[in-house]
Order: C-alpha cells, then sequence, then structure tokens
C-alpha cells in the first residue's frame, strides 16, 4: 500500500512532529505511515482524512493483491 500522507503533511507545512502530536501517535508511528509499511486503523485512518481535508482514498493507494477482483 501507497500512501500520500507525506505529501499532504508537506503541502501543509506540517513536521511529522506536528503531525503525530496532532493524531496523538508516536512520530515513529507516522514514519511508518509514510513509508507504507504500517496500515492504520480506520479511526486513524479517518483522523488522517480529517487533519487534511480529505477523503480516505485520497490518502491510500492499494495495490497488487491488496485490491478486489
Amino acid at each position: 500500500m501507497k500512501t500520500l500522507i507525506r505529501e499532504k503533511r508537506i503541502e501543509m507545512d506540517m513536521t511529522q512532529e506536528e503531525l503525530s502530536k496532532k493524531l496523538k501517535v508516536s512520530r515513529q508511528t507516522i514514519i511508518s505511515l509514510e513509508k507504507g509499511k504500517y496500515k492504520p486503523s480506520l479511526i486513524l485512518a479517518h483522523k488522517l482524512a480529517q487533519t487534511f481535508n480529505c477523503a480516505i482514498e485520497e490518502l491510500f493507494i492499494f495495490e497488487g493483491d491488496e485490491n478486489i477482483e
């Protein structure tokens, strides 16, 4: 799974630390999310979408076997 979290965060001129504090998660969680190594809970995905004022689908790009065929 690819994410656009880093791009959205940079667009908002926000650091990883600022985003982590806003979402009440560790900076390491933000790093893992941005690298696509961590799949967030639905609640965290929703909070991210609210923070960036977009739909959840705009933040996460599913690839390969993650898609329903």
